[in-house]
């Protein structure tokens, strides 16, 4: 048995460093577990001990401090390849054995990680049930109950992540494949920004909408392993380069304040489980500093209309439409069912589709602009196998409610494990934003873990203990403070709007500043200087993405630039100063420090 009880990477490569455990203990046990729970459908192919002996020759004399993923084991949907071992995508009939790795399975590796096996998928990745698999390889279980389905299609990932066979997964997810089958299995569930993941060595559902995902026990552990696979591939078309630390971006405590979007009530259609799965998700939220902001979501559902009644399925049967014609019988039914409406839209039915898409990421665009961060539910019930089976093409349509649109809209999405039913079956919900927002969700559904603490996975291990994050999360957005012809309505305004710029608070400074109006204009220019002797002056805080900080910095004239101001509440931020003598620059500059602010002096001159 381990000395340890739970696979998360923390915990791991704790028992590594201490010299509780080695990898070569880890692997071990871990097959021995695997033989003594006979053949899983949750596998296609499990690596034997001889196939994984190179991978922990690897490892010797490396350690968690050399190698990010040192010894930690992992498992990946079997669309993706792993050299020397077949990819089938759930059809023996189409299996392939590749010479090299996936491309982000190659940095899995070189970090340190050790593939256990291929597992289990809805055939071709299509379907959201987990119920699509051929009798060959048998249907995976859902890890809490096994009369209900496991979520698809990336069922097999989800399950041994669940269960304690691997520390994580990596599925695919074109219309919510890597976050349904999270949601049912209480995981932590990355639906990567599209090109973040490269998908090369991946067999394509829809190569313009697809994206490796990861399963996860954690956000620590998915934002680890997203970290490191989050690497641009310039042999891969769709691979996109986005360097976070450079936009400004980071992992860590959530923010103190933000605001997040909720779709109205009546838009949701969730069962009762779920419905009460996303008023937690509210209440949590605001009990992190969340300020909850009801939006319209009809926008949304219409896109995720478009992927399954459009000619996106004509994608869907580019991949395997060979096979259907020479092989029709090695396709599962309702596989070939859905994929074969693909070989019928003309080309203007995909030129209808993309402008009636592009008219729904407009207004959508501009509806998630007004917050920091959307919250959804993640799917709408947890269907029993029995029920998937007399409707399989409706009940899987009902599960992609919230996850169809995301792709298509270019989004970025996280499913986040929020509590349990009376059943005892996991419930979730979905944090989601903007294409590179990965890192902000993975922030804010690390503040709920900490709030929740739910067991790790189907194992009922308890939770460990969170370390303190070592930053504070970054969004790409720097927060500047304003205090004159800047600030909302007047003259210079326009200059933050038109970079994106959204109103943060009205506040003060700290009463430590005297302000002047410089001379020369129109428009007057203040001038905020720290003086002892001073008072709180009136200003407002505005964020800009932080991409337009420069152009606006190289507009601004001499003598003022951009330094650090502190406010009322003690904290610094970004703001406007004044060099050293630019007082009596080209004439006397007026003290207004009296009328407490900008406005109260314009006011005053009227």
């Amino acid at each position: 048995m381990l000395p340890i009880a739970s696979l998360d990477i923390t915990t791991l490569h704790t028992a590594y460093q201490q010299g509780e455990l080695t990898p070569t203990a880890l692997i071990d046990e871990l097959l021995a577990q695997a033989q003594s729970h006979g053949q899983e459908p949750a596998w296609i192919t499990c690596l034997t001990r001889e196939q994984l002996e190179p991978y922990l020759k690897r490892l010797k004399g490396e350690s968690p401090e050399t190698l990010p993923l040192y010894g930690i084991p992992f498992a990946l949907k079997d669309n993706i390849d792993l050299a020397g071992v077949p990819t089938t995508a759930g059809s023996p009939a189409y299996a392939y054995t590749p010479t090299e790795n996936a491309f982000v399975v190659q940095q899995l590796i070189a970090a340190g990680a050790i593939p256990l096996g291929k597992t289990n998928l809805d055939q071709f990745a299509t379907g959201l049930v987990g119920e699509r698999a051929l009798s060959d390889y048998g249907v995976p279980a859902n890890a809490f109950n096994p009369d209900y389905i496991p979520g698809g299609s990336s069922s097999g990932s989800a399950v041994v992540t669940a269960a304690g066979m691997v520390s994580f997964a990596l599925g695919t997810d074109t219309a919510g494949s890597g976050r349904v089958p999270a949601c049912f299995h209480n995981l932590y569930g990355v639906k990567p920004s599209l090109g973040l993941l490269s998908t090369r060595g991946v067999v394509p559902a829809c190569a313009t909408l697809d994206t490796i995902s990861l399963f996860a026990l954690t956000a620590d552990d998915a934002a680890k392993v997203f970290d490191i696979t989050a690497t641009y591939d310039d042999q891969c078309a769709w691979s996109r380069e986005h360097h976070f630390a450079v936009q400004g971006k980071r992992y860590g405590k959530a923010p103190a304040a933000f605001r997040f979007g909720v779709p109205l009530e009546s838009q949701w259609q969730t069962d009762t489980a779920y419905t009460k799965g996303m008023h937690l998700a509210i209440a949590e939220l605001e009990a992190i500093g969340g300020e909850k902001v009801e939006l319209n979501c009809s926008p949304l559902l219409a896109a995720a209309r478009l992927l399954y009644e459009g000619p996106w399925v004509a994608e869907r049967y580019h991949v395997i439409r060979d096979l259907m014609k020479r092989h029709p019988e090695t396709v599962h039914p309702v596989t070939f069912e859905i994929t074969q409406e693909g070989a019928t839209p003309l080309a203007v039915d995909a030129f209808d589709a993309r402008y009636k898409l592009a008219e729904f990421k407009r207004q959508a665009d501009a509806l998630i602009s007004q917050v920091d961060v959307m919250l959804s539910p993640t799917t709408v019930t947890h269907p029993t196998k029995a029920e998937v089976a007399a409707d399989p093409i409706g009940v899987n349509s009902r599960l992609g409610t919230w996850t169809n649109f995301m792709n298509l809209l270019d989004y970025s999405a996280l499913a986040v494990p929020i509590g349990f039913t009376e059943q005892g079956l996991p419930v979730g919900v979905t944090l989601f934003g903007p294409l590179f927002a990965d890192l902000t969700l993975l922030s804010l559904g690390r503040a709920l873990e900490a709030r929740l603490m739910l067991p790790l996975g189907a194992t009922g291990v308890a939770h460990p203990a969170l370390p303190e994050p070592l930053t504070t999360a970054q969004n790409g957005t720097m927060e500047l403070v304003v205090c004159g012809a800047h600030l909302q309505g007047l003259p210079l305004n326009h200059q933050l709007t038109e970079r994106g710029g959204v109103l943060v608070s009205s506040t003060q400074s700290a009463p430590r500043y005297k302000l002047f109006a410089l001379a020369g204009g129109p428009p007057k220019r203040p001038a905020m200087l720290r003086d002892e002797n001073g008072q709180a002056i009136e200003v407002e805080v505005w964020r800009l993405p932080i991409e337009t900080v420069g152009s606006f910095l190289a507009g601004i004239p001499a003598p003022l630039g951009l330094g650090q101001v502190e406010l009322a509440d003690g904290s610094w931020k970004c703001g406007f100063i004044c060099t050293a003598g630019a007082l009596n620059e080209g004439g006397e500059a007026e003290d207004v420090t009296e009328f407490g602010g900008w406005r109260g002096w314009l006011a005053r001159r009227s």
